[in-house]
């Protein structure tokens, strides 16, 4: 018998700290408010909320978790494994899902990070689908998208006008019923010194240096074309519904990588479907990364806009580039 992977439960987690667009120009220098002002008109986004600076990653992403397993009427020691998906780990080593497993309290659960970018919630749902299928003693698995990246920026940068923290989880489990259907990947490799930190790793190892000319913080070196995504989405999308076996038509909601607005309304016209069925939150919650996919599909089914039985298309683009996405029914 075939084994599918179904979402039991979602939570997302916001923090309470509000830096809204108008307090973020008060902030930067009047060369940097200007930026402001052209990047809310073209993203969407006009505010969003910083955790404490004593929280770490994990903390985001405990709270999404808990939340998440909460609403599918689990326990933490229900979970047999944890996946956290992000590019602002707590460290560089160990994993940022040990961290939180230990916080969570969720002792019986193996761990691994996928460190994808904003790609990561739709790849680590298509691993967890895949293991689930493989391997029957999973029975409960949780996947984190978690998103800290203001921390790691430079205050003074104007690019610090995007990063907004959060986190967002799903709880998944086996099914005989279809639930994750179809999943798809594409990559660009060429694209990888346009936008990172590029300083604390094997290839840059941190000095006094890089430190100094601010290499340890996140950089847009040079930005992306429109048609990475306005291509590559469409192409995602087109993907799963062959590999699903259902047309780009019956899509119920497609939720992308919550970055830019006039990116999203251009992927729905070139796909033939209306906007009201792309979930957005950027506009409240500012661009949370590795967490904006599973925070809008939470928030949609808060607000009661996804229900059960409806095919869902996951549609995330990471930095590098890579793309992932996933389709299921909820």
């Amino acid at each position: 018998m075939v084994t599918f992977a179904r979402i039991m439960g979602t939570g997302c987690y916001l923090p309470e700290h509000e830096m809204t667009n108008a307090r973020l120009r008060c902030r930067l220098a009047d060369q940097a408010s200007d930026f402001v002002l052209k990047m809310e008109e073209r993203t969407g986004i006009k505010t969003r909320f910083y955790a404490p600076d004593t929280w770490a990653t994990s903390d985001l992403a405990v709270c999404a978790g808990r939340k998440a397993l909460e609403r599918a009427g689990r326990t933490p020691e229900d979970v047999d494994l944890i996946i956290v998906g992000t590019d602002s780990p707590d460290y560089t080593t160990p994993a940022t899902s040990t961290v939180v497993q230990h916080k969570l309290g969720a002792r019986n659960a193996g761990t691994f990070d996928v460190g994808c970018a904003c790609a990561s919630f739709p790849s680590g749902v298509a691993i967890a689908s895949g293991l689930m299928a493989q391997n029957p003693s999973l029975r409960t698995v949780l996947v984190i998208g978690a998103y800290l990246m203001h921390r790691l920026a430079d205050p003074d940068d104007p690019s610090i006008f995007f990063y907004g923290d959060g986190a967002g989880a799903a709880v998944l489990e086996p099914s005989d019923r279809p639930g994750v259907i179809a999943s798809a990947f594409q990559a660009d490799g060429s694209y990888v010194p346009r936008w990172g930190i590029f300083s604390g790793g094997t290839a840059e190892p941190a000095t006094v240096e890089s430190v100094q000319a601010g290499r340890t913080c996140v950089r847009i070196v040079d930005r992306y074309p429109a048609e990475v995504n306005e291509d590559g989405w469409p192409r995602v999308v087109q993907t799963l519904a062959r590999n699903g076996g259902f047309a780009v038509r019956d899509i119920d909601h497609v939720i992308f990588t919550q970055v830019n607005r006039s990116a999203i309304e251009a992927v729905m016209r070139r796909l033939d479907l209306p906007i009201e069925r792309a979930p957005m939150v950027m506009e409240k919650w500012g661009y949370t990364g590795s967490a904006c996919i599973p925070m809008a599909l939470d928030d949609a089914r808060e607000q009661g806009r996804i229900r059960d039985g409806e095919l869902v298309c996951l549609v995330g683009s990471g930095i590098g580039y890579n793309q992932a996405g996933v389709a299921l029914r909820m």
